[in-house]
């Protein structure tokens, strides 16, 4: 895996001097493989990397040891690649990890679930440098289009409590875990910023459309993430997977970014990589004093927002409703 580390960014609207010693974290892009000990040993390698750098907590991508599942649509059987959430190998990859290295580790799991429905959930962990459950997210909205079938894999994170901030105990920061397709909703962006988040992890599995194969929309996911940081007043750390895997090819790409908008920190496309970066995270402070969106919000005016989602009419007044493509 490649090696790529950014400094601290100049603050550029500075007015309270800041107190806090920056936070170097770091994220881990990776290619499945079908073996899982080969697999293991590289997630393995790239966290051990991310820790010789001096990263405090390091973060892996959607679904860590699985192959993406929902390339194709899910049978009754799916919740059988399903696994307990602190008895499985997901948390035993991060839990030894960190305990090896004195880290806080980030993983993504299938997390089995009760239930006739033959589904699971979607879960973002974060585990201690005891090797200790310290948060815990379920992802909330669940794609349903060609190649990204999750709907017949996964449930919806539940309504209650469904943007949760750690601020655990040895890491001087507070984050949220919100997943991959939850990352397009300015609204979750929004409602982590006001529960005082300051770094949003997104663990994400994304790559080509299996029906426009020729229509890239790496851009555009960078820059609806890159945005809700801008207007929300957050970092945003987000570790995608590299390579093909049935219908769907990723790419990679993933990045750290900060709340003017500025990514710190990029891997490449087709590469596996570590990325390491340090965050002033008074940024959050200074540029939400300079453009306090927060404090001039009207949500007195913003009642469709709030409106269940009516299927007739998805797209808004006017616009009738169409097929999703499958």
């Amino acid at each position: 895996m490649i090696i790529l580390t950014a400094p601290p960014a100049p603050p550029p609207a500075r007015s309270t001097a800041s107190t806090r010693p920056p936070l170097r974290v770091a994220l881990v892009q990776h290619r499945w493989r079908p073996d899982a000990d080969e697999l293991v040993t590289a997630l393995r390698s790239g966290i051990a990397t991310a820790a010789a750098e001096g990263a405090q907590a390091v973060f892996l991508p959607e679904i860590t040891l699985l192959r993406y599942p929902a390339d194709q649509p899910g049978g009754a059987d799916a919740a059988a690649l399903a696994e307990d959430l602190t008895g499985g190998p997901t948390f035993a990859l991060a839990a030894t990890a960190a305990r090896e290295h004195g880290i806080f580790v980030h993983a993504s799991l299938y997390e089995r679930a009760p239930g006739d429905d033959g589904l699971g959930f979607n879960t973002a962990i974060l585990v201690s440098p005891d090797g200790e459950l310290v948060g815990r997210t379920r992802k909330l909205h669940i794609p349903i289009s060609a190649g990204y079938y999750e709907d017949t894999y996964f449930r919806p994170g539940p309504a209650t409590d469904p943007y949760p901030v750690y601020e655990p105990e040895g890491l001087d920061a507070r984050i949220g875990m919100p997943t991959c397709w939850d990352e397009w909703f300015p609204e979750v962006a929004r409602e982590y910023s006001l529960g005082g988040a300051e770094i949003l992890v997104y663990p994400t599995a994304i790559g080509s459309e299996p029906v426009f194969p020729d229509f890239d929309t790496r851009p555009l996911w960078q820059q609806v993430i890159v945005a809700n940081g801008i207007n929300s007043g957050l970092f945003m750390v987000v570790p995608n997977r590299v390579g093909d895997e049935g219908s769907v090819s990723f790419y990679g790409s993933s990045f750290i970014s900060d709340p003017y908008g500025r990514v710190l920190v990029q891997a490449p496309r087709d590469e596996e990589a570590v990325l390491v970066a340090d965050l002033d995270l008074d940024q959050r402070r200074d540029w939400l004093e300079l453009f306090p969106f927060l404090l001039t919000r009207r949500p007195d005016t913003y009642r469709r927002l709030t409106e269940p989602v009516d299927p007739q009419r998805p797209y808004g007044v006017g616009h009738a409703a169409t097929a999703v493509v499958k």
